[in-house]
């Protein structure tokens, strides 16, 4: 991929991942020519990259939109998340050190004044809680999953769920978190994968009760 198209993909990924684009809205090779800055050769190698990571759809028309998923689309997608995180968790059990320990702690920390003030940073908890679950990935150490998680944990669905989430729900993901930190801990892998497996079904159970219609 050119310098143009990497550039072309990288501005209409953060475009899309922070939810600047609403999901269905129709995309234009000029509307994101426009946004990335650059011609529409290169939009169109960008494009087919966001078509393979399913950020992008294109419909029978060969029109091009945000991707917009059903309930049961969003069903599967958390529970493919909850399998891959539940073994990025197991793995990252037997492998952590101290330092890494120390570092999750200080994360959830930032993630719980995000969450505990009178109306809760969201952008904070958002990249507060990215960072958490990165480092667990990261420790997990394994190339397989670093390439296959992405794919489920930075679409936009799976973003726009904290807005949706209440103060008590978001302060329930920390105390999951501290939950998760004492499995790492105690190096239990079994303990880890439970946890997480519950952090992540409770999260889509959140987000179906109070998604809106138009959002499923």
């Amino acid at each position: 991929m050119s310098r143009a198209s990497e550039t072309a993909y990288q501005k209409i990924r953060s475009f899309i991942l922070q939810g600047e684009a609403a999901p269905g809205m129709q995309l234009t090779e000029e509307k994101l020519s426009e946004i990335s800055g650059v011609s529409r050769t290169s939009v169109r190698d960008a494009v087919r990259r966001l078509e393979n990571e399913m950020l992008v759809v294109r419909s029978a028309s060969k029109r091009l939109s945000v991707a917009d998923w059903s309930e049961d689309e969003v069903d599967e997608m958390f529970t493919l998340r909850a399998m891959l995180e539940a073994h990025a968790a197991a793995r990252a059990a037997q492998r952590i050190d101290g330092d890494t320990l120390n570092a999750l702690r200080g994360i959830n920390d930032e993630l719980k004044r995000a969450v505990s003030q009178s109306s809760p940073n969201i952008a904070a908890f958002l990249e507060a809680n990215r960072r958490f679950h990165d480092l667990i990935l990261e420790c997990a150490r394994s190339p397989r999953l670093s390439k296959l998680m992405p794919a489920l944990v930075e679409q936009p669905v799976v973003r726009r769920t904290a807005h949706q989430y209440s103060k008590t729900q978001l302060t329930q993901s920390a105390l999951d978190h501290d939950e998760l930190i004492a499995a790492f801990a105690a190096k239990d892998a079994d303990w880890a994968r439970a946890v997480m497996i519950s952090h992540i079904r409770r999260a889509f159970h959140s987000f179906s009760i109070t998604a809106a219609p138009e959002d499923r």
